[in-house]
This record gives C-alpha cells, structure tokens and sequence, in this order.
C-alpha cells in the first residue's frame, strides 16, 4: 500500500473515531456538549481534504489540499487537548485517538515534504 493511500485510509478511520467521540459528548450535559461540534469539524475535515487531494488538478492543488489537512489535524490536536487538560474526558480513553492524531499530522507533513520537493527537481 502506497503512503498516500495508506493517510485515505487511516484518516477516514480517524474521522470515524471522532464521529463516535462526538456522539458520547453530545448525550452529555455542559461543556463538551458545545466542544464537541469544534471537534467533528475539524476531526472530519482531516480524512476530507486528504480524499479531497487525491483528485487534485495540480501538484500545488495536491499540496494546498494536504496543507489544509495539516492544518485541521493540528486543530484537531487542540480540541483533544482541552477535553483532557479540563478534564471532560479522561486522558486515558482519548490517548489512542491522540497518538493517532500524532501520527497522521507526521505522515501529512511528510508527504507534503516529499511532494515539494520532487517538484523542485
């Protein structure tokens, strides 16, 4: 399996984990009922603009899509964060969705890298 399908599918099974993150916070009151819609945005939008980049026109549309991801996994990091710092979620149970968030922001940014730089040769 290449890298770049390797990141379509290990983000849309992010994304997924995500979605049902979201559902046990929206069933509960107070805080993370509100966090929770920051979270699927960006969560989501990660594997969306990955997939997205795959039909790019152009090789810097292929790296505007991936850059956008970056970015929306680096938001996604956010959100993570605050649930764990303020304690609305045990870090525990959030600490494999954050190692993955880690690694998929390593491997986007990676291919971005590589990507930039076979275009310069």
């Amino acid at each position: 399996m290449n890298q770049q399908q390797h990141i379509t599918d290990r983000t849309f099974y992010f994304a997924v984990r995500i979605v049902n993150l979201c559902k046990t916070l929206d069933e509960k009151p107070g805080v993370g009922r509100v966090l929770y819609k920051q979270l699927i945005r960006s969560g989501t939008s990660i594997g969306a603009n990955v997939e997205e980049s795959q039909s790019a026109q152009s090789k810097a549309d292929f790296v505007s899509k991936l850059q956008i991801s970056l970015k929306e996994a680096k938001e996604t990091k956010y959100w993570l964060r605050i649930l764990v710092t303020t304690g609305i979620v045990e870090e525990n149970k959030l600490l494999p969705l954050i190692k993955e968030n880690e690694e998929i922001i390593k491997v986007i940014a990676a291919i971005v890298v590589k990507t930039k730089q076979n275009n310069s040769k």
